[in-house]
């Protein structure tokens, strides 16, 4: 069966209290008008086609976030829903805890995103084609878009990146968190 009836979502995982950063960076301002960097991932995934975005936010930066980056995402025309991530309720040993508090508002094929990285315009075009195509079988395949490790390095400090293999397909084999990855004279 295809299913062509569902939009994809953009589903922005934002809970981060930004204790390394010293404030709350999914919200700061770094544009001429006070954009966040998300500000510009929404602008991008929009005019790619998500008409629906779900932000997983922490109850305790909930008032701050729907004042800013929410309600410039509700003024851009995005469909703006919030989902929960309180950690006090994690299930032992349990991954994907954030996708898992917003299950109840994905209701079609999405994508997920954080809130403080910048993916640009073509990372939501390709990944929106994807999951518009209308696929067959009950689930959806996986599918992710990537980098080149050395275009995500920042000359202003370190960066945490999962590091990707794939076979010779160019099937996903593994994914490995790397942490303090930055330039270094010799490379």
């Amino acid at each position: 069966m295809k299913d062509t009836a569902k939009k994809p979502i953009l589903v922005i995982m934002a809970a981060g209290m930004g204790s390394r950063f010293g404030g709350l960076k999914q919200i700061e301002a770094v544009g001429p008008a006070g954009e966040a960097i998300l500000d510009y991932s929404l602008f991008d995934a929009h005019r790619a086609g998500f008409e629906t975005v779900v932000f997983i936010i922490k109850h305790a930066i909930e008032d701050a976030f729907k004042s800013t980056v929410g309600a410039r995402a509700e003024k851009a025309g995005l469909n703006v829903r919030y989902a929960y991530q309180e950690l006090d309720i994690l299930p032992e040993g349990f991954t994907c805890h954030a996708v898992l508090a917003a299950k109840d508002l994905i209701d079609g094929p999405f994508a997920v995103i954080n809130a403080d990285d910048y993916y640009g315009r073509t990372c939501f075009e390709l990944i929106y084609n994807y999951l518009s195509a209308g696929h067959t079988g009950p689930k959806y395949p996986w599918v992710m878009v990537g980098y080149l490790l050395g275009n995500t390095v920042s000359t202003n400090g370190s960066v945490s990146r999962g590091v990707c293999v794939t076979d010779a397909d160019g099937n996903l084999d593994t994914v490995t968190e790397r942490t303090r990855i930055e330039t270094y004279d010799s490379g």
